[in-house]
């Protein structure tokens, strides 16, 4: 059955690249994978496999993949991801030999992919279980690792129509995953080769913050007042908290839409109205920025640095598809503000637990929570502190897997 809804999905994708082109890139590039991995695997060199759905899941697995070739430089390094978000993002990353997209999961390509690398072992990051390519791999006596996973009670593996295919999980050599309630899931089912290792992004936020970029303009636009920054914004989001600091124009912000096109730009900066608003792709280093009351980010690369000059960090998609990245703001020490939909965030319930992170549910909310931080610093570096240790305590799952995996 599961071979059959392969083959049924592989001809939608097909179909439907005729006419969108991120998953005609994809397509392509799946059909690519094999001539270039004969291309550049050197026969004589041990790869370890490390396999990401997108861009997350490579950030999760990026400490565990930089921290094995610096303690283990004999190994080459494959990286492989499903979807062009991660691929077109991370294809010249430097710390990989060889990056591909993974070939569907067909017996056939699985066959033809695994005889042509030859890993020595195979890391899959949080949701991947590629039913063909696991037992394989299985068949072979490849160790295979699921790092920074997590289960819960609704997915497939644990309804009474799943357990056939659950049997895919034991495939799995070791489960380091996140919680105990995915200690306990798996248990249920009589998978015990499981540790409780916490989540490698919290290793990943350290990085970032150690390499965080010097921005001057950025600085020089801060100097005065506090600094309300929203990260990742959508339309509702923006909807909240613009005319609440419209109101306070003692607070500046910084906007980095999730959207960079210009029709988004233009709906915030209607809403703007009034305010000495400047956007960053037009300013130069000696930019009088003083008196500008908001900046706008229109362009990418800069967030997870531009954190580090605000009080009170916003991050969107709360109200939505589901929250972005809260780490990379609470790591600098900063209290945290989200929408609703953040249950399956695991690091968010964290947050709002030791009280580093506020949810809210409408502008009401949104009032509510500013009114504690709008002419009280002490709050502001109370919530942040919070957010701060939490994030520090929450460290160290890189090590402890590379510790017990036999290298």
């Amino acid at each position: 059955m599961y071979n059959l809804i392969i083959y049924i999905y592989q001809l939608g994708v097909v179909l439907v690249s005729l006419f969108k082109e991120k998953v005609r890139k994809m397509w392509q590039g799946e059909r690519d994978a094999i001539r270039i991995l004969q291309e550049k695997v050197d026969p004589q060199a041990k790869y370890v496999w490390f396999h990401a759905a997108s861009l997350g899941e490579f950030e999760q697995g990026r400490p565990l993949m930089e921290q094995l070739r610096k303690e283990h430089p004999e190994y080459k390094i494959l990286l492989t991801f499903f979807s062009p978000s991660g691929y077109e993002v991370r294809k010249n990353y430097g710390g990989a030999d060889i990056i591909c997209y993974l070939p569907l999961d067909t017996i056939t390509n699985a066959r033809r992919f695994l005889r042509t690398i030859r890993p020595v072992m195979a890391f899959f990051i949080k949701y991947e279980f590629w039913y063909n390519y696991l037992h394989i791999l299985k068949h072979r006596q490849v160790p295979v690792y699921s790092v920074s996973s997590i289960f819960r009670p609704d997915q497939v593996f644990f309804k009474w129509y799943g357990r056939q295919y659950a049997h895919v999980l034991r495939c799995f050599t070791h489960f380091y995953v996140q919680n105990q309630i995915s200690k306990d899931l798996l248990a249920k089912i009589g998978i015990t080769d499981v540790s409780i290792v916490g989540d490698t992004r919290f290793d990943r936020v350290l990085q970032i913050k150690e390499a965080a970029k010097h921005l001057p303009v950025v600085e020089s636009f801060v100097k005065k007042g506090k600094t309300f920054v929203a990260g990742s914004s959508w339309q509702p989001d923006e909807d909240i908290f613009i005319p609440y600091l419209n109101a306070h124009p003692d607070w500046k912000m910084i906007i980095a839409p999730h959207v960079i096109g210009e029709e988004h730009l233009q709906q915030i900066m209607r809403k703007l109205e009034g305010r000495k608003v400047v956007r960053y792709s037009e300013l130069s280093e000696n930019a009088p920025l003083q008196e500008a009351e908001v900046l706008i980010i229109d362009c990418f690369g800069l967030l997870s640095s531009i954190y580090h000059y605000g009080d009170v960090a916003y991050i969107g998609g709360g109200f939505g598809v589901g929250i972005h990245n809260t780490l990379e703001a609470a790591v600098w020490d900063m209290p945290v503000i989200f929408g609703p939909n953040n249950q399956r965030f695991q690091e968010a319930q964290g947050l709002k637990a030791c009280g580093g992170g506020l949810e809210i549910k409408d502008a009401a909310d949104f009032e509510s929570v500013m009114q504690r931080f709008i002419n009280n610093t002490d709050a502001i570096a109370e919530a942040g502190k919070k957010a701060g240790a939490y994030v520090e305590q929450m460290t160290g799952a890189t090590a402890k897997i590379l510790s017990e995996v036999k290298l």
